[in-house]
């Protein structure tokens, strides 16, 4: 019996099923039901919420979720081995667990959510964790179809999400994120507690969607932070050459000085010279 029902250990269920973890599916099963559990946890009272998980392998944190009382769990998998391992705990929670067989980077569920807003809590594969993390953010339109996300990332890319201006994690990252969400690193997690053991320290970081960021051209705002972070030691007035633009135009526009570099620049910077820029190529499509 484990900590939190009473389905088999996932060791036995790894062992049963020879679930080995694959390197090239970015795998690394979270085994500890107590630490699973605090995950869930993290994601705030689940019994009105569905839940988009996505890589659940054996089911930790699947078992963690329904264990807890989310309403309903949608799992993601692209595995087609752990199939019958969730089929399992799905039996044990009827009705509530659904599992589809796909790929996180190209399915949508949006489908299976009948217009309510879901709830997204994983620990995610390292190698797609930040792709599938910009997508969501770049959701539109905004507020998104999530009203949390409880993520586990390698500690170096919680890091670059919740960095504030002048660390040295600040970055694109930290701006799209803490525009458009609010950011909160909760717990880190050792690599002992994985099987098999990465070689980072893993990070659970929880993002709150804000209902009404400050107004900015997404595209916009991507290619001004592109240019600003890409030649992060040099100043403004260098960096964002690269636009086609002239440099002081977006710095007054937002009221920094152009010798300032990437990293000393707010959020609310860079959300200025995104429209600023936006409105300057509009203009000369229209000319």
């Amino acid at each position: 019996m484990s900590a939190i029902d009473d389905l088999p250990p996932l060791r036995d269920v790894i062992r049963r099923y020879d679930l080995q973890a694959r390197k090239s599916l970015g795998q690394n099963f979270l085994l500890d039901l107590n630490l699973t559990a605090r995950i869930a946890r993290a994601a705030g009272p689940l019994e009105d919420a569905t839940v988009i998980e996505i890589g659940p392998g054996p089911g930790g944190l699947t078992r963690a979720l329904l264990a807890t009382g989310a309403r309903r769990v949608i799992a993601i998998e692209r595995d087609e081995r752990v199939l019958p391992a969730l089929d399992e705990i799905a039996k044990h929670y009827p009705g509530r667990l659904t599992v589809v067989a796909d790929d996180a980077m190209t399915f949508d569920p949006r489908p299976l959510l009948n217009g309510e807003r879901a709830r997204i809590v994983a620990n995610l594969p390292y190698n797609i964790a930040t792709p599938l993390l910009t997508g969501w953010l770049s959701a539109d339109p905004w507020p998104p179809w999530f009203d949390m996300l409880v993520l586990m990332f390698q500690r170096e890319v919680a890091d670059r999400i919740t960095a504030a201006v002048d660390e040295d994690a600040y970055g694109r990252l930290a701006v799209l994120a803490n525009w458009r969400t609010e950011t909160k690193r909760l717990f880190d997690i050792a690599p002992s507690a994985f099987v098999p053991p990465p070689k980072v320290t893993s990070s659970v970081v929880r993002l709150v969607p804000r209902p009404a960021p400050a107004p900015c051209n997404l595209r916009a705002l991507e290619q001004v932070t592109a240019a600003a972070f890409g030649q992060r030691r040099k100043m403004l007035r260098q960096s964002l050459k690269s636009l086609g633009v002239d440099p002081a135009r977006l710095t007054e526009f937002a009221g920094i000085d152009p010798t300032r570099r990437a990293e000393t620049v707010p959020i609310s910077g860079f959300v200025a010279m995104a429209q600023e820029f936006a409105d300057i190529k509009a203009q000369a499509k229209n000319t």
